[in-house]
């Protein structure tokens, strides 16, 4: 672990996990004054829902006063929000205040749900067979993210027509699947010359939607589109010695082909998509399909190593902290010791990789692949200090019995 000081608060051997995710929230109080940002990508929702993962985790009433002074500032925001999206706009903000509304059981942010999911119901365009909000299919900023926000709402707000609105979106996305190798594919919009097959901006993501609606509303279709886009992500990926490795994207350029080892492009992301079609149809090749994603980061040889998909970058995105998550999940869900032991491992290598000083604590690291230079410490939960944050807050909890963390819509374990 890199500090520029002596004067870091000492880490409590009993807790590290706990004692540094402390440290950064220090630093993103004092880094996060005067964003205006409010997305649940890098702006102020991601750290509204780190301070609320910290207040569940210690009952610090200090911790709770932060996050609902950030929820309060969200809520001002809501008119001012033109992007719809889970992670870069207002279905992600709207995910944020029903979770601090029932965590904080005051209503006003219940209340503030709401309108975002009236305010999507009031933007959702008519294209074809369904609805869509922008161009995009995704997870991030497309029909698929705001989606699964949709049935997240309809449950734990009562929204029955967020259902409804939810399965109009996923029509509208198999009107939009195009049929490739035995299967469907999803393109990211249609000005994309690359298709992006993994969770964030491709096929992964988009039949992992399609296959929680289905779970949501027993329509058939739905589940025959999430099967036909795993179809698609089985052929083109690599499968020797067993594991399962989907390219970053296709077509792939000429020589080495690349693949990512996280959340957005990487197998910690698409074998949501296996373990959701396993609690959807009960076939458990689908849990061996999991597994096969978790051997390829396993026989990838980080976090000791880089490779082209795995360099220096922290986050819960693309980096380390979504990594031990993925992890964390699957020993959640299997027992597997081995899991466990792996996730460890990998928030070692965070708690050695942070910068820490009299300023608190935070990760400097390289957002972008393509720019590894590019070296910056953020405050959010996909690239920055809260998700990373709420990973080690993940790792506390197998330590010491805390409360399991927030599961995002986008989450099956």
């Amino acid at each position: 672990m890199t500090s520029a000081s002596d004067s870091a608060p000492p880490i409590d051997p009993a807790r590290p996990h706990l004692a540094v995710a402390l440290d950064a929230a220090r630093w993103i109080r004092a880094a996060d004054r005067g964003s205006d940002a409010a997305d649940l990508y890098s702006g102020r929702a991601g750290v509204v829902l780190f301070f609320l993962e910290l207040y569940r985790a210690t009952g610090d009433a200090a911790h709770r006063a932060t996050a609902t002074a950030g929820a309060d500032a969200l809520l001002d925001s809501l008119e001012r929000q033109a992007d719809a999206g889970l992670y870069t706009g207002l279905a992600g903000i709207g995910f944020v205040l029903s979770e601090v509304g029932r965590h904080t059981a005051h209503e006003r942010y219940r209340d503030g749900a709401r309108r975002v999911a009236a305010t999507l119901r009031d933007r959702a365009a008519a294209h074809g067979t369904g609805v869509e909000w922008n161009d995009t299919t995704d997870v991030i900023s497309g029909s698929a993210g705001i989606g699964l926000f949709l049935l997240d709402a309809a449950e734990a707000l009562d929204i029955p027509d967020g259902r409804d609105l939810a399965a109009r979106a996923g029509r509208r996305l198999l009107e939009r699947g195009r049929d490739d190798r035995g299967g469907r594919a999803w393109p990211m919009d249609d000005a994309s010359a690359l298709l992006f097959p993994n969770f964030a901006h491709g096929t992964a993501g988009v039949a992992y939607f399609l296959a929680t609606l289905y779970q949501a509303t027993g329509e058939a279709a739905f589940l025959d589109g999430a099967l036909a886009g795993a179809s698609h992500l089985k052929a083109i990926a690599r499968t020797d010695g067993d594991v399962c490795l989907v390219p970053h994207h296709e077509p792939e350029a000429a020589g080495a082909p690349l693949h990512y080892l996280g959340w957005c492009h990487g197998p910690a992301g698409t074998a949501r998509l296996w373990y959701r079609l396993w609690q959807a149809t009960g076939d458990p090749a689908w849990l061996e399909w999991t597994g096969k994603s978790a051997r390829a980061i396993l026989a990838s040889g980080i976090p000791g190593r880089e490779t082209p998909g795995f360099w220096n970058n922290a986050g819960l995105c693309c980096g380390s902290a979504g990594i031990a998550r993925f992890f964390l999940g699957l020993h959640r869900v299997t027992g597997d010791a081995g899991y466990l032991a792996f996730a460890r491992q990998v928030g070692a290598h965070l708690l050695a990789a942070a910068t820490r000083d009299e300023s608190g604590t935070r990760w400097i690291h390289a957002e972008h692949r393509v720019r590894p230079l590019d070296l910056a410490a953020q405050t959010g939960w996909m690239q920055g200090a809260a998700g990373i944050g709420a990973c080690l807050l993940d790792l506390d909890a197998f330590q010491c019995g805390a409360p399991l963390p927030i599961p995002l819509p986008d989450a099956p374990f």
